[in-house]
């Protein structure tokens, strides 16, 4: 139902840090605050039509997908989601550390590693399997809005067991910074958000936290409602 509640587990950098402002701005959405930003200086001069480019990764948020959105299950509560993600945050894990850069990736432009990192995959991955129990099943609306035909036989075997495709071995990290663009687009916006990533001179970035993303109803937009860090492998 459109006023049923959906919630995420997300990877979001630091509310406030320079990665943070930089995709906030650029998306022009803040999802600690819930409020409206600003485009970032000059963007909507190289694209007037950023905010239709941006359209769609505005309603989610800066972030990088871990447990995709999902309803609660019958007879689970928020607070005991928060709970879980709190217990999980507290577990020990070897921190990922990635390169991040900026490129395409199934036509969309975003933050993603520069190589792959078997420390991030299994953060996913774990993700994906301790968050399961809150999944309320997917409908076969749900089903048939992910356009199972055109999915890979994995991806459809994911999608009926884990709610979505891009999961394990098929799970890509990203943090998406427009919509899908054409090619042509994507061809002369792809260079401006590179130089202006580089200016962050992050040549790492610590995968040190998850949080919990809310969302109230379709119409709204993600907002998170619980961050903690990952406690790291201290061994």
């Amino acid at each position: 139902m459109t006023d049923t509640p959906r919630y995420a587990i997300y990877y979001a950098p630091a509310p406030g840090s320079e990665l943070d402002r930089f995709g906030a701005h650029l998306l022009g959405y803040d999802t600690s605050s819930g409020k409206e930003l600003p485009f970032a200086d000059g963007i909507e001069q190289m694209a007037p039509d950023w905010r239709e480019l941006t359209q769609d990764p505005r309603k989610y948020g800066f972030h990088a997908t871990l447990k995709a959105p999902m309803a609660l299950a019958d007879g689970k509560t928020e607070a005991e989601l928060l709970a879980a993600g709190e217990a999980f945050a507290s577990t020990p894990r070897p921190i990922p550390v990635i390169k991040p850069v900026v490129n395409s990736i199934s036509g969309f432009l975003a933050i993603v590693p520069a190589d792959l990192s078997a420390e991030l995959a299994r953060l996913a991955a774990d993700c994906v399997r301790e968050f399961d129990s809150f999944r309320t099943p997917l409908t076969p609306e749900d089903r048939a809005r992910r356009n199972p035909a055109k999915l890979t036989p994995r991806q459809r075997e994911y999608l009926d067991h884990w709610g979505y495709p891009y999961v394990m071995e098929e799970f890509r990290f990203h943090m998406t910074l427009t919509g899908r663009l054409p090619p042509e687009r994507r061809e002369t916006i792809l260079p401006t958000l590179k130089r202006r990533f580089v200016t962050l001179e992050m040549t790492t970035l610590a995968l040190d936290s998850i949080a919990v993303f809310r969302q109230d109803d379709a119409a709204a937009r993600f907002r998170i409602i619980g961050r903690w860090p990952l406690a790291g492998d201290t061994r």
